[in-house]
């Protein structure tokens, strides 16, 4: 028998004087409300009624028990009724791990507003590229960018990120612009380690990444704001999201290269959460926010 139920049958009892009252109160049969009852004797070892026919009469342990319940309860129905206005109101501390260029460049300006809407949520932004688990680190959400592992976690897609292969004008000029893949491998190709479509020996080509390159370069690093300032210095080609590089480009400082293989597509922006069927009201205000703030202004 549920513990709570069956000390809120026994104070309804007490009070009432009778099961059968605390049954009706309570939405249950009799012979339940019996069972609660006698679940908590039996657990507690001792009588806490009296019975007759007619009427219960509480024993002194019955007494001492109903005092320590009536503290308990409505210290359970607050903690409970807390709890529960999560679900209703944004309010509390909003856990988010996102890629630490996308999120400084995309999620960080977003906030402010956010924080006017929902002035009783407080973030925590967490900003790291590597793939942090969900559950095990107590995240509410998460932005990952690329394809997704199968996950018990729920997604909701953002917006699309497109790949491109760029170079400074004047590592060019060097070096030559190159117009093949298999041309990569005569050329300083600068490496991202946290994906799965470059690792300092190969890139990846094609819309599954079915063309392997094989490649050389003298920089290896696990943040893509790195790679592009590298590149910009005119170290070598980079291989990163448009997000990364856009902005270099519309300054002119990058080129982008096409090629005769397409690039393999880096797969979608998503936000995701632990599996629930009624999320807390704030991250259900986030995950809506993220999309309507993506919505108007794409990445």
């Amino acid at each position: 028998m549920d513990r709570i139920t069956s000390m809120r049958v026994f104070v309804r009892a007490a009070s009432a004087g009778s099961l059968s009252a605390a049954a009706r109160h309570m939405g249950m049969s009799p012979a339940m409300a019996t069972k609660h009852v006698n679940a908590l004797e039996a657990r507690l070892g001792v009588k806490l009624f009296h019975r007759s026919t007619r009427r219960l009469a509480l024993t002194e342990a019955g007494s001492d028990y109903l005092e320590a319940c009536q503290r308990i309860l409505p210290d359970i129905d607050e903690a409970e009724a807390a709890a529960a206005s999560q679900r209703i109101k944004a309010t509390g501390l909003l856990r988010m791990n996102v890629p630490l260029s996308f999120g400084s460049r995309f999620i960080a300006p977003l906030i402010p507003e956010f924080s006017r809407q929902y002035p009783e949520v407080k973030i925590e932004l967490g900003l790291s590229d590597a793939q942090l688990d969900l559950i095990a680190g107590n995240w509410d959400l998460a932005i990952r960018i690329g394809r997704l592992a199968d996950s018990p976690l729920q997604a909701r897609r953002l917006g699309d990120c497109a790949m491109l292969i760029c170079a400074a004008p004047a590592y060019l000029d060097r070096r030559g612009v190159p117009r093949r893949v298999a041309e990569l491998s005569q050329h300083n190709c600068l490496s991202y380690t946290l994906s799965a479509m470059q690792n300092g020996k190969q890139w990846l080509f094609g819309l599954d990444g079915e063309f392997a390159v094989p490649i050389n370069g003298d920089l290896l690093a696990n943040n893509g704001d790195a790679l592009l300032a590298a590149a910009v210095g005119g170290q070598g080609l980079i291989y990163q999201p448009h997000f990364i590089v856009g902005d270099a480009l519309d300054r002119g400082e990058l080129v982008a290269l096409e090629l005769d293989k397409p690039v393999m597509p880096l797969g979608g922006i998503h936000v995701l959460y632990p599996p629930d069927r009624r999320p807390p009201a704030k991250v259900r205000a986030m995950v809506d926010y993220l999309a309507q703030a993506f919505a108007r202004t794409p990445p």
